[in-house]
């Protein structure tokens, strides 16, 4: 496949940026005097605030880094840079967010890099999509950046971790960037100035060419095993790489009966893909209300945040049980003891979906290997024993659990895991399942994907509305 589009990273790539303490202990001074403006006032003078906002800077950076994942603004000033200081809640939450545009335009000296315009305007012409993604703390940052420099028109979309939720080099904000432009990431070139950010990344998520340009204030901490496909000293090289890409033949296209004669294995999805739970959060809900407590929804984003870190083995299952359980206000180990039984019930309580285990005797009667990748915080023992229960739990050639392994879809590194164990290549396997980012992530590694009780603007190459419908697929 020819290229499509080209994404770049924001800050040392479109343009330089330079900082250091003097410069930022300056613009703590213009800082503490807002605060004390909003009814915030720290209790320190400007080099103490300058220390603890530094330290607590360098705090997040270690989380996030580690996990991955980019927390709304609120939660960044009161869970680390202030979380010390005794400031109101409300009153900083309010003022979070511009807290955070503050430290990305006040603490940073930014300038782009001269030739940029030219040279988005040539991509233009070149009938290629242009992209930015971006790692970032506020949402307002990249795009008034943009605007200042004259350029926003070329960039859709702009996918910023502030609003996504995770961070670079989870090729799931790649994936995402592709899926928003409406194109395969194997059509995809992205351009950095972080190995272990932006060349790492868009390899995992499949792009076509992950490009470095350097910038020395910003070299260190990288991944000295990972190579990108192009260093450029400037961004007018980047002209030169595209042009003669996009004048390589394209990769002929696969034929249905090539494919089908080369299918060797199926890998699956588990929840929402072989079953289902339909009485999912009426046991937790009649806890809750026993114990006079409000059954409301842990926040979706916080929520998925703790299973992430429990579903790569982070934290542990029990850690994210009460985590759950203490956030619905569930305190004491009784009560606590009682909660986590209540959740174990819930997530045993599944039904298959109508057939499910025909359809999987069948393909294995036909000769398929047979797997499962899943993403769960549940012990592999555990989920066999589910599908045993179906009659199923035999079928089974390999079995990845994201827990213990360490990772999760759609890093590439979960597929191949499983291909490894089977012995076969990627364009072998076919990947079933039901998640925008799961299928894209199957189709990165180079799987066929087929879609099963799927969601609006899930892509793949073939889908089907019922599971039997397996059977009929063309490649199969």
């Amino acid at each position: 496949m020819t290229i499509q589009a080209v994404f770049f990273d924001m800050g040392g790539t479109i343009e330089k940026v330079y900082y250091d303490d003097e410069f930022r202990l300056a613009a703590t001074a213009q800082l503490r005097q807002q605060l004390v403006e909003r009814g915030l006032d720290p209790g320190l003078a400007t080099e103490e605030l300058y220390q603890v906002i530094k330290k607590g800077l360098l705090r997040y950076e270690a989380w996030k880094e580690a996990s991955l994942l980019e927390l709304e603004s609120p939660r960044i000033w009161q869970e680390y840079i202030f979380a010390g200081l005794n400031l109101t809640p409300e009153k900083l939450a309010a003022v979070a967010e511009e807290l955070s545009f503050f430290i990305e335009t006040g603490f940073h000296k930014r300038e782009m890099r001269p030739e940029i315009p030219t040279v988005l305007e040539a991509i233009k012409e070149m009938g290629l999509k242009i992209g930015c993604i971006s790692n970032v703390m506020s949402r307002g940052q990249v795009p008034y950046t943009l605007q200042r420099y004259g350029i926003a028109h070329y960039f859709n979309p702009v996918v910023l971790s502030s609003v996504y939720g995770r961070r670079k080099p989870d090729p799931a904000i790649f994936l995402y960037a592709a899926q928003l432009a409406g194109v395969a990431p194997d059509s995809c070139v992205h351009i950095g100035d972080k190995i272990s950010r932006d060349v790492l990344g868009a390899r995992r998520a499949g792009y076509r060419l992950a490009i470095l340009i350097g910038h020395l204030p910003l070299e260190g901490q990288e991944s000295p095993d990972v190579v990108p496909d192009f260093v450029l000293r400037n961004m007018n090289e980047l002209l030169d790489v595209l042009e003669g890409e996009m004048k390589r033949s394209p990769q002929r296209r696969v034929t249905s009966k090539e494919r089908k004669e080369r299918i060797k294995a199926l890998l699956f999805d588990t929840g929402d893909l072989l079953y289902h739970r339909p009485h999912k959060g009426e046991r937790f809900a009649a806890f809750l209300s026993e114990l006079g407590l409000n059954p409301s929804p842990m926040p979706q984003r916080e929520r998925e945040e703790v299973r992430t870190m429990a579903m790569i083995a982070k934290i542990t299952k029990r850690a994210y049980q009460d985590q759950l359980l203490r956030f619905h206000g569930v305190h004491g180990e009784e009560n606590l003891a009682r909660g986590r039984q209540v959740l174990e019930e819930e997530n045993a309580d599944i039904s298959f979906f109508a057939g499910v285990k025909e359809t999987l005797l069948a393909l294995k009667r036909r000769g398929f290997l047979l797997g499962i990748v899943t993403d769960t915080y549940h012990p592999t023992a555990l989920k066999r024993r589910w599908l045993e229960r179906e009659g199923i739990g035999h079928l089974w050639d390999t079995f990845v659990s994201s827990c213990e392994v360490g990772v999760r879809k759609p890093d590439p590194r979960i597929y191949r895991m499983a291909l490894d164990e089977l012995g076969i290549e990627p364009d072998e396997a076919a990947f079933v399942g039901h998640r925008a980012s799961e299928l894209q992530g199957a189709k990165a590694v180079g799987m066929t994907t087929v879609a099963f009780n799927y969601g609006e603007g899930v892509h793949a190459d073939f889908y089907i509305e019922h599971f039997h419908q397996l059977l009929e697929v063309p490649v199969l």
